[in-house]
């Protein structure tokens, strides 16, 4: 009986298929499952399957300190993208964001995340922070958890966090001070504050950020301007910044000054 020849499979074939297995030896979900996209293709492509792994740790942190409310509301973006109608759980300590205010209602909604669907667990310190996030996780209730941790996170603790969602299947985002990093995080995001656009009478359209990708477990790292358009809850590319890398457009403005 004559042996039947198969195509050759694509490169892109044998990395998908090589994808799957390993996500599947490291107990994550079905690719189907895991990919949450940011609705915005030049990010997307970047991450493995298209989008944000399910069950892993993300990391986002500003680029400078001032860049903390920039950062804080590119995770309240993140957050607002979680399909379904399960709760959303925020974990914040005490003085986490105390010198930029607390989360308000109206500002979450602008950033398209529905202020009924989270619920903020406000503690006393980074102890009870940590040990919350991680109760939360393990918890399996919520579609996502995030939390506000500062201060140095060892590897156990970071390990321990990863475990719980890995086995529950959910993204737990870990805003971070700036400088700070998390070894077991699947993508490390880097977040600066951006001069915002505005319509002709002056007044703000969205917000735009300066946005890094540092890290990317199985995907590439990449840097962009990003809009968020206020109205619409959709990421974009800035018009300047279109099709250009941040490398190019820094030097070319440079070289005019």
């Amino acid at each position: 009986m004559p042996i039947l020849s198969l195509p050759d499979p694509t490169r892109a074939a044998i990395v998908a298929g090589l994808r799957h297995r390993l996500a599947r030896l490291e107990g994550l979900p079905d690719a189907r499952e895991r990919g949450l996209s940011l609705g915005l293709e030049a990010l997307d492509a970047h991450l493995p399957e298209g989008g944000l792994a399910f069950a892993a740790l993300h990391e986002i942190a500003p680029a400078e300190d001032a860049d903390l409310p920039a950062a804080f509301g590119f995770l309240a973006t993140l957050l607002a993208r979680m399909p379904g109608n399960a709760p959303l759980l925020l974990v914040l300590s005490a003085r986490k964001l105390a010198r930029c205010g607390r989360p308000h209602g109206h500002g979450l909604a602008s950033l398209g995340l529905d202020p009924a669907r989270l619920i903020l667990v406000e503690t006393a310190n980074e102890t009870e922070a940590l040990w919350a996030t991680e109760e939360a996780v393990r918890a399996r209730g919520p579609a996502a958890v995030a939390a506000a941790l500062s201060g140095k996170l060892g590897l156990k603790a970071s390990q321990r966090l990863l475990h719980a969602a890995r086995d529950a299947r959910v993204p737990l985002f870990l805003l971070r001070a700036a400088g700070e990093s998390v070894a077991t995080a699947a993508t490390r995001w880097r977040i600066g504050a951006a001069p915002a656009p505005r319509d002709r009478f002056g007044a703000l359209t969205g917000w735009r950020w300066l946005v890094a990708l540092e890290r990317c477990r199985n995907g590439r790292p990449g840097e962009w301007v990003v809009e968020f358009d206020h109205v619409t809850h959709r990421f974009g590319l800035a018009a300047a910044m279109a099709g250009a890398s941040l490398a190019r457009c820094g030097a070319a403005e440079n070289k005019g000054r």
